[in-house]
């Protein structure tokens, strides 16, 4: 008899054709992330699940999943997951690094040079019907080439965005809890305390996991410390930033602007002051969004999930210590 398997979202196709091949697939359609109960349900008799990161995936779900044997997520990060309630009941946790490494970089430079230059602000004005001649004053923006770049956390995506800032002449500071002399020797790059990149930094982007040590990493001091023509550039998770905080910054001239691929809340209401404000470039989530990138995400978490119904290391996993425990 097939395994069954429970898919949150609807993903590429090429993550769900082995699923749907291999296992007895039942797949939320919704446009929205299943609600809570709806979890608790499917799960109840399901060998496998494959979510994302907006589905909740706390101690309640995974106790109510009593045949569970594995949980895959296409998405890099677990924050949303219960690591500690899943290793206790041996079940191996898969997630998708290194794929969007690239992508991720790519969009964080879309991000800097959009609020850098101003873009979004250029756009609005043309469609409004305010361009009316070449203004010599005219949305004025901040040099990138040979301005300070502050990088917080030199994961693989840290070090991709630091490679693109070398093109730019970029002087480039980084802050992680762990030196990389490695990464010094090969990028160029200069280890700073934090606060002294906060200061120092005319762009300062984010790069590190959403953890107990990281929430609202970027607070109001830390806000305080940057410059008043620095920018800010977000692409890890939303809660890193103290969002009340960033919210004065902006309006108060504390820094000149953000960029942010994440927010929080999550996702952010139409209505909220971050999306009115013109110095602040706000997107969905999107850093991940290439279709290469995307379609590698779904084939990785298929194949996590297919090696833990098999019995098998899954091949990229976010709780080794499974495997420990059960030695």
């Amino acid at each position: 008899m097939k395994p069954v398997v429970f898919v949150t979202r609807r993903i590429p196709e090429v993550g769900l054709s082995p699923v749907r091949e291999a296992c007895q697939m039942r797949l939320w359609e919704g446009e929205l992330p299943p609600p809570k109960d709806v979890l608790l349900r499917e799960v109840a008799d399901c060998d496998g699940l494959l979510c994302l990161l907006t589905d909740p995936i706390d101690a309640e779900v995974i106790a109510a999943g009593a045949r569970l044997r594995v949980i895959s997520q296409m998405a890099v990060g677990v924050d949303n997951i219960d690591l500690k309630a899943a290793t206790a009941r041996g079940i191996p946790v898969g997630h998708t690094p290194g794929v969007l490494t690239e992508a991720t970089a790519d969009f964080t430079f879309a991000l800097l040079m959009a609020a850098a230059r101003r873009v979004p602000e250029g756009v609005d004005y043309v469609r409004a019907g305010k361009w009316r001649t070449w203004e010599p004053m005219g949305l004025l923006g901040m040099d990138i080439w040979q301005a300070t770049l502050g990088i917080i956390g030199l994961g693989r995506i840290g070090a991709a965005v630091a490679r693109r800032a070398r093109g730019f002449a970029m002087r480039i500071l980084y802050y992680d809890p762990a030196r990389r002399p490695d990464l010094e020797a090969e990028l160029g790059v200069e280890y700073a305390e934090l606060d002294d990149l906060l200061a120092q930094s005319d762009f300062v982007t984010l790069h590190c996991p959403l953890n107990a040590e990281t929430y609202h990493l970027i607070d109001e001091r830390a806000l305080r410390r940057m410059k008043p023509t620095a920018i800010l550039i977000n692409a890890a998770r939303g809660p890193v930033v103290d969002t009340a905080a960033l919210v004065r910054a902006l309006s108060e001239g504390w820094i000149r602007a953000a960029a942010l691929d994440v927010t929080d809340p999550e996702p952010i209401p139409p209505d909220h002051p971050l999306v009115s404000l013109p110095n602040c470039v706000v997107v969905p989530h999107i850093a991940s969004a290439t279709v290469a990138t995307r379609e590698r995400m779904a084939t990785m978490a298929a194949e996590n999930l297919l090696a833990g119904l098999r019995g098998e290391r899954l091949p990229y996993c976010a709780n080794p210590d499974v495997y420990t425990a059960r030695a």
